[in-house]
């Protein structure tokens, strides 16, 4: 049974709509014209402005800087995922001495402004300037690890108890349960949350000014403070952010599909026992074979 949700408009709510969409657009037009009349009186679209990003030796730097930020983003994602796994699985331990302290990590660096964060471990490391690098990696990998493992806990949690009963009934071990058969579940339940998160982290990496932590922004602020040219690069620094985290969406939603596109984990024998489906097979007709011979010898 289908429902109507409303009536399809008629020839009058059409013509109302078309004007609706006309208006908007044209006043989405005068505004960027509006803009771009006010950015050229004040001198922000001359092309001293945007030399810089066109010239060999900036590019260059530029190109460093980037490489710089794609390294923290790639050190904080791996190690935010490890620390999201290691405390979200600590969360759920059965022995309170395990979970309390995880609870109170997590809740702690969870609820800590990550800019706050980031200068206080560089403040711990005697704000020195080689070690900016290191002090951004780790307020990164501390905040979005805690948000990755309330992902992880919750991800395992919305799993049917009977998945675990049935490992357990098996014979598996606890640490055998959470690591084949729930934590792989959990992770392509929650695979969408983790890929946002990933995506965070990259954005997140441009807090690393603050500490002058080489990156993108560190050298575009050094660009826009020789220059005078704040819009041009704010813009072009906008340009590349988006750009790559677009790149690492696309790669996110291609592993997304591979991954969920695999086989799915059968509890009763594959995977569990070390057996292949086609032994199973073989098994049970034996064992039905058996039984009407008159019983197993």
């Amino acid at each position: 049974m289908s429902t109507v949700l409303y009536d399809n408009p008629g020839p009058r709510a059409r013509f109302v709509n078309r004007i609706v969409g006309i208006v908007t657009v044209l006043l989405v037009l005068v505004g960027i014209f509006w803009t771009i009349r006010l950015l050229n009186q004040n001198g922000q679209l001359e092309g001293d402005l945007w030399e810089p990003f066109v010239t060999p030796t900036y590019m260059e730097l530029i190109g460093r800087a980037l490489l710089e930020t794609l390294k923290a983003a790639a050190f904080a994602i791996a190690g935010a995922v490890v620390f999201g796994v290691i405390f979200g699985i600590g969360k759920l331990s059965e022995h309170a001495w395990i979970r309390w302290p995880s609870w109170l990590v997590v809740e702690f660096f969870r609820a800590v402004p990550l800019l706050m964060l980031i200068i206080f471990i560089w403040t711990l490391n005697g704000l020195q300037l080689d070690k900016s690098f290191q002090s951004l990696v780790i307020g990164l990998v501390l905040y979005n690890g805690s948000v990755l493992a309330e992902v992880f806990r919750a991800g395992i949690n919305a799993l049917p108890k009977g998945q675990s009963e049935a490992a357990y009934a098996l014979g598996m071990r606890k640490y055998q349960v959470m690591t084949s058969v729930l934590l792989p579940q959990a992770v392509k339940i929650m695979l969408p949350s983790i890929i946002s998160q990933c995506i965070v982290a990259l954005k997140d990496t441009s807090l690393g000014y603050t500490i002058l932590a080489p990156g993108l922004t560190t050298e575009m602020k050094s660009i826009w403070l020789t220059f005078q040219n704040q819009l041009p690069a704010t813009l072009v620094l906008l340009m590349l952010y988006l750009v790559v985290n677009l790149i690492l969406e696309v790669l996110a939603r291609w592993a997304q599909k591979k991954f969920s596109g695999g086989h799915k984990l059968n509890l009763t024998a594959v995977g569990v026992l070390g057996e292949t489906e086609e032994e199973i097979s073989a098994e049970r007709v034996r064992t039905t074979h058996s039984g009407q011979g008159g019983g197993v010898y």
